[in-house]
């Protein structure tokens, strides 16, 4: 990441669960950073679906982006790890359990390329 980008970048490890406001901001920059992944994977409009799960008070909720042949999924893990990007194979939009789990860190985020390019090693369509 650039010096310029770190400096605007969302902070998506500050911790979000029993903030409203934290969760509204971390759901609203996941998804925009999401949206530049699937420009970044080379999707296009309408080959994705994007949606967003606020969960419980306690807890910062998922933002997924889910292709025909992938699954991301976007949260602050409870166990504090750096595994905040679950991405995997899919097989369609209904498939919710795909291939084998990957992981990746939540400030991956603010580097879509970066993100794009550990997908598409891990998961090649």
């Amino acid at each position: 990441m650039s010096n310029s980008s770190a400096a605007t970048a969302f902070d998506f490890r500050k911790r979000v669960a029993y903030d409203d406001d934290g969760k509204r901001l971390f759901h609203h920059h996941a998804r925009r950073q999401l949206r530049l992944l699937a420009d970044a994977l080379g999707l296009v409009p309408g080959s994705f679906d994007l949606r967003n799960n606020q969960g419980g008070i306690a807890v910062s909720g998922e933002i997924t982006l889910h292709a025909d042949h992938l699954y991301v999924q976007a949260c602050q893990p409870a166990t504090g790890h750096d595994s905040g990007v679950l991405f995997r194979t899919s097989e369609g939009r209904k498939d919710y359990t795909g291939g084998r789990n990957n992981f990746a860190s939540i400030d991956l985020l603010n580097d879509p390329g970066q993100l794009a390019r550990l997908i598409r090693g891990a998961c090649p369509s």
